[in-house]
């Protein structure tokens, strides 16, 4: 279609639209899904999140029903779906007419929040809804009547069916639209239908509709003023369409719109469960009641719209392709790893195709996570990055993908792949291109660590195998390999099953998948036990508060100000006097009290109670943390030192000074850290967390490997030069985009408004804030690194000291050098020299004592090789012995003296109890016995099980040790009776 015969909209959308190559016009309007891989009640309908603030537009007063060009400025396309040819619409072009279609009502636009979620009861942002789940709980004021947005998703419960079905991904888009009190059921089914009909041309006659079986008020508004015919109203149980946040709390009834793929079957019978038929779409929700404990529903005095619209889903319908897989939102993905593998997708088989759309969704995911901070580890959602990267690394490879695939097989593939995620993320998350390098260099690091991971599980495996025949032999069974180690090669080596059978099989060792899916089995439980719904609660924390309003801060200007008490706590519940020795949670209008956030602690202090003209305190309560609970409300936590206090009191607050100082001067050092270490190692490197203590401050920051003595000094010194400067800090409230537009960084894991504080130290850092700072770089007076450390793979963190904890801290250490200058009797520039010099004299003490016990060992050793026993029919000469108390390097000794001195074929295996609840265990094997088919490495290794322990070596040569001593005896009778059947048996 030419660009002139589209409407107003399609045009400046025209850019966007791509077009899909032509082999796309044979293939049919399928989209299959799996009924029982459907959603939860509980996860299906969260819709995107959303964050900005909004007028009415004057759109919402025509009638709710209208045509599209009267009720909004967004033209409906001009060719519905069903002729519509593919490529028409891009999912950019579906994307960005969702969001104007909602904000032409009123709606305002809200960029992605993160994937990683200011909620602790979810690991990821799952649902579109998760960042307004404090609007919808009634604990934080609405900023915005209602708001629409796209969000990305993480969710890995299915991951084993991504690829394999027609709409599973870990990664996907939820478009949404949000009211928060303002409209309701009537206005978002309009819209809903009015978005599907005649923005994206959806046929009518395809569209079928479910409700809650007693939701009579949506079947009417869907029915008489929609139109949509009864029979394509669909009643549904609780189980489909109510959606509830848990065993309490909002919750109500489910609307979702299906499109139709075959029509022409007709009404009869129809079930909207038939995946084959129909897919769902877009799912309202109207959450219009509060659950109690007892069960029973009472009406939300605000109810709120929470929608959700998978984009790749509708791209699907719209762009008239088989799977979501094969929209241009992840297509550009799968042809390029095709390509690398130098396949072609069209004539691949179902297995390369499945593997070929697991690379393409889960590439998506990781780029996006990477992108939002979450770096590969073994905990929490580095793990999840960590095992979705292995997962594409085992897959490319497994389809032919090696090396860079510029003829470097040692280098890595996943950034050319992730090169092209992101050029589609402009229009879904413009800051994932100002990332590249650091999401690039990430991805490179974590694979080449994860081949090597790779090459160890294949050792293993071959020992498995060796292990598995060595088992079979001597018990006369067919060889297998478990389940538990097929599962450990691909849980923890990310070795392909598919691969560890094959490799068996020509090994003629068989592998018991029932026990592999078994072990699958335990850990998807494991998996889908963690956070994957969105939990949302009206508990009694909002009913105590609902009367107190948002306390005002104070602190940036005084650190005393009077107030009046408006709540108090005493374990959890509320009371309105409280008496000495109590301890207490006060609630004031007005605080010059910090309360934590921001990575700075809470400050402490005193309130005190004036007892009357005298003059005199009639109560002084000690204020030792302050926190932030339901939004803005400062919860002041101490102690009752005197007197009581009640509520409605006035009272005097005073902050103590010499901490709010400390915690200043941390504060501030932190930002000077974080300008000093972009500075040094590169802008790439970001905050993944910080603490402003009194005393100290800690800083964590994503890279890869730990800083060097040079770059720590150059931090260091670049961090106190600035304090020298004394420069002036500049701090403005401004709005959000302004700050960002002028290169603020924010402070991770801060939650902003639409208007922010900048705190700005001229020509070195500027970032948002909330926190308190000193006037004057120069009243830090002095910062110094303590540590520099890993915490976790791809996490570094520096702990340091400024303002009076530097001062204090470099007396310390200044004492300490006197002491040690004393004691070696040298100044302080040559304490280096001299303990060097005494450490080189304790190496070689060390050296000569354990040559002397070697030597020792040995003279032992000599006086057992007259107790070999031969064993026939090899006549192998075997010792088994215990040495008492020699260490592991002289049982060692021992061994190899005995192994030399007596004749091949023999057998050594030795045990000591060197001390300390220790055992060392050690075996030799001469080249004939070895010949026999025995291992001393396996053999040492059992037998040290019986003392705790285990160990492992060469064929020839193996140590083993253990904590369990008192079971050396036994253990060493075993061997011998073990060493002997082995022997005796072996006719070879």
């Amino acid at each position: 279609m030419e660009v002139a015969a589209l409407s107003p909209t399609a045009r400046l959308l025209s850019p966007l639209l791509s077009t899909a190559p032509a082999r796309r016009l044979l293939l049919p309007p399928l989209c299959v899904f799996s009924r029982r891989l459907r959603p939860s009640p509980r996860t299906r309908g969260l819709g995107c999140a959303v964050d900005s603030v909004g007028r009415r537009h004057s759109a919402r007063k025509s009638g709710f029903f209208a045509s599209s060009s009267s009720s909004a400025s967004v033209e409906p396309a001009t060719e519905e779906v069903g002729t519509a040819g593919p490529g028409k619409w891009s999912g950019d072009a579906i994307r960005r007419r969702f969001l104007e279609f909602y904000a032409a009502r009123g709606h305002k636009i809200l960029p992605s929040s993160s994937l990683v979620p200011d909620d602790p009861t979810v690991l990821l942002t799952i649902a579109g809804m998760l960042q307004f789940k404090p609007i919808f709980l009634g604990k934080e004021p609405r900023r915005v009547p209602c708001a629409t947005t796209s969000q990305k998703c993480i969710r890995t419960n299915d991951i084993e069916n991504v690829g394999r079905t027609a709409r599973h991904q870990t990664f996907f888009e939820m478009l949404g639209n949000f009211s928060f009190g303002d409209y309701f059921k009537k206005e978002a089914i309009a819209w809903a239908w009015e978005l599907a009909t005649k923005e994206y041309g959806l046929p009518a006659e395809r569209l079928w509709i479910s409700v809650f079986e007693d939701d009579d008020e949506a079947f009417n508004i869907w029915h008489n003023e929609v139109g949509v015919p009864k029979e394509r109203i669909k009643r549904m149980g609780a189980e489909d369409n109510f959606w509830t946040s848990g065993a309490t709390g909002p919750c109500g009834p489910c609307s979702e719109i299906y499109y139709d793929f075959y029509p022409e079957r007709g009404s009869s019978n129809a079930d909207l469960g038939d995946d084959s038929r129909f897919i769902e779409f877009y799912n309202l929700v109207f959450m219009q009641y509060n659950k109690k404990d007892d069960g029973s529903l009472e009406p939300l005095k605000q109810k709120n719209i929470d929608t959700g619209m998978g984009l790749e889903r509708m791209a699907c319908i719209i762009q008239k392709v088989p799977n979501n897989y094969e929209t241009d939102l992840i297509f550009p993905i799968i042809e390029k790893a095709a390509s690398m593998a130098m396949v072609s997708y069209d004539k691949a088989d179902d297995a390369i195709k499945t593997n070929l759309k697991i690379i393409g969704d889960h590439m998506r995911a990781v780029v996006y996570l990477i992108s939002d901070g979450v770096i590969p580890s073994n905990i929490g959602r580095g793990y999840v990055v960590r095992r979705l990267i292995r997962r594409v690394v085992r897959t490319c490879r497994l389809i032919g993908i090696r090396g860079d695939v510029q003829g470097n097989s040692e280098g890595a593939f996943l950034p050319s792949l992730a090169e092209v995620v992101i050029s589609l993320s402009t229009e879904i998350d413009p800051d994932v291109e100002s990332r590249r390098k650091s999401i690039l260099g990430e991805l490179q690091r974590e694979e080449l660590r994860f081949v090597q991971t790779l090459e160890r599980g294949e050792k293993l495996l071959d020992e498995l195998l060796d292990e598995a025949l060595l088992c079979a032999g001597n018990n006369g069974n067919k060889p297998s390999l478990s389940g538990k180690d097929v599962f450990l090669l691909y849980d923890t080596y990310g070795f392909p099953v598919e691969i560890t059978a094959e490799i068996a099989s020509e090994r003629g060792v068989t592998v018991d998948m029932k026990g592999f899916d078994i072990e699958m089995e335990n850990q998807r439980k494991q998996s889908q036990a963690a956070h994957n719904v969105v939990k949302l609660s009206v508990g009694n924390e909002t009913e105590i508060v609902k009367s107190i309003p948002d306390t005002e801060f104070l602190g940036y200007d005084s650190l005393s100000a009077s107030a009046v008490i408006k709540g108090l706590l005493v374990n959890g519940n509320p009371v309105n006097e409280v008496y000495e020795g109590s301890e207490v949670e006060i609630f004031l209008d007005r605080t010059p009290f910090y309360a934590e956030s921001g990575g700075q602690v809470g400050d402490n202090g005193f309130l005190y109670v004036n007892g009357g003209g005298d003059g005199k305190q009639s109560a002084v309560i000690e204020i030792n943390d302050v926190q932030k609970a339901l939004g803005n409300i400062f919860v002041h936590k101490g102690m009752i030192k005197q007197g009581s206090v009640e509520v409605g009191k006035e009272i005097d607050a005073s902050v103590d000074a010499k901490l709010r100082q400390g915690a200043k001067a941390h504060h501030t050092a932190t930002h000077l850290l974080q300008s000093a270490l972009k500075s040094v190692v590169g802008s790439e490197t970001s905050q993944a967390g910080s603490l402003v203590a009194f005393d100290h401050l800690r800083f964590d920051f994503n890279f890869h490997r730990p800083l060097s003595e040079e770059e720590l000094t150059t931090i260091e010194s670049l961090v106190n030069q600035w304090i020298g400067n004394a420069t002036h800090l500049e701090t403005k409230v401004m709005a959000l985009q302004d700050a960002k537009n002028a290169g603020a960084i924010a402070m991770f894991g801060e939650k902003y408004g639409e208007q922010v504080r900048v705190v700005e130290v001229p020509g070195v850092s500027l970032e948002l804030c909330g926190g308190t700072h000193v006037s004057n770089t120069a009243e830090i007076r002095g910062f110094k690194i303590i540590s520099e450390q890993g915490i976790a793979s791809g996490i570094r963190r520096i702990e340091a000291v400024a303002g009076d904890a530097f001062v204090d801290y470099v007396c310390v250490r200044d004492n300490y050098m006197r002491r040690l200058c004393s004691s070696l009797k040298v100044k302080a520039e040559d304490v280096n020299g001299r303990v060097e010099t005494i450490l080189e004299e304790l190496r070689a003490t060390r050296n000569e004592v354990s040559s002397l016990r070697s030597k020792i060992a040995v003279l032992k050793a000599a006086s057992l090789a007259s107790k070999a026993t031969t064993v026939e029919p090899q006549n192998v000469r075997i010792v088994v012995e215990n040495m008492g108390d020699v260490d592991a390097d002289g049982l060692k000794s021992a061994a190899e003296y005995l192994i030399e001195s007596l004749q091949d074929p023999a057998a050594v295996i030795l045990g000591s109890s060197p001390g300390d609840g220790k055992v060392s265990l050690v075996a030799a094997f001469s080249p004939a016995v070895v010949k026999m088919g025995l291992q001393a490495g396996k053999f040492v290794g059992g037998i040290a099980k019986l003392c705790g322990g285990g160990g492992g070596g060469k064929p020839n040569f193996a140590q083993a040790g253990g904590r369990k001593p008192e079971n050396l005896p036994e253990a060493l009778e075993k061997a011998r009776a073990e060493i002997v059947a082995a022997v005796s048996s072996n006719s070879t």
